[in-house]
């Protein structure tokens, strides 16, 4: 198994993406603790974990956007392996920018940015001091521009950014950072998840959504969700170590490397 021994920390694990990215770690043999706002979602997640077979995960309440409690929670797990931000930013999309109100293209650059500082500085400290480890970020690839997406370019273009200067700083001590640029994915984008950030979408707009992805990819596909937690599998692995400072493209090709 390939993350076998590793202690992984997914902030967001409640979620879609994080739900599956935490099972897909456990069952390459990691120690997962599953971070997250919502206790009822965590439990869920981990209880599918022990359905499968698999040892029991950790699971802690800890709001991201929260220095302090982020720290006391890394403290309480020690030594980290893995650290993977997977939680949402409250994006709003489906307006022009000149359209949107100034809260709205704010939120997902303020907290996008502070969730992945805060969360990523606490492991990489953590990290460095015994030369090794992974920081990993998702976000769709939009800092290259697409349109009717409010904040959510200038908040990927952050991500981007911080990945890379962490990289930079951290490479010497042994620590990776890489991101994963996903968008797209059929199995998260149904009307309840979309509705919260686009409230006029209706199954025939989501389908056409979808269509509309797929045709500008080169493999002219949708990435799949098993297809997004292999990749972050591989990436958190040791057959990843020299992969830093860069992100890996999922989404079939629609954004340049």
């Amino acid at each position: 198994m390939l993350l076998t021994d590793k202690t992984a920390v997914i902030y967001g694990a409640g979620g879609s993406i994080g739900g599956a990215v935490a099972r897909a770690f456990a069952a390459e043999g990691a120690r997962v603790h599953l971070v997250g706002r919502t206790r009822e979602t965590l439990e869920a997640v981990a209880g599918d974990i022990r359905d499968i077979g698999i040892k029991d995960a950790e699971l802690a309440v800890v709001d991201a956007l929260d220095e302090s409690a982020v720290t006391e929670h890394l403290a309480h797990v020690g030594d980290v392996d893995v650290s993977f931000n997977l939680v949402s930013r409250g994006d709003v999309q489906g307006l022009p920018i000149t359209e949107m109100p100034v809260d709205d293209f704010l939120r997902p650059v303020l907290n996008g940015t502070r969730a992945n500082f805060i969360t990523a500085r606490a492991a990489a400290r953590r990290m460095a001091e015994r030369g090794s480890g992974v920081v990993l970020t998702l976000n769709s690839g939009s800092a290259h521009g697409s349109p009717m997406m409010g904040g959510t370019g200038p908040a990927d273009a952050a991500t981007d950014s911080l990945v890379r200067n962490l990289a930079m700083e951290l490479g010497p001590r042994g620590v990776r950072a890489v991101g994963l640029w996903a968008a797209g994915i059929p199995e998260t984008l149904t009307i309840e998840k979309l509705g919260k950030v686009n409230p006029d979408l209706n199954e025939a707009a989501i389908q056409g959504i979808l269509d509309q992805l797929s045709s500008l990819r080169m493999t002219r596909r949708n990435p799949t969700l098993a297809e997004i937690t292999a990749t972050a599998v591989f990436l958190a692995s040791d057959h990843a170590a020299s992969i830093t400072g860069t992100f890996v493209n999922v989404t079939g090709g629609m954004f340049p490397g």
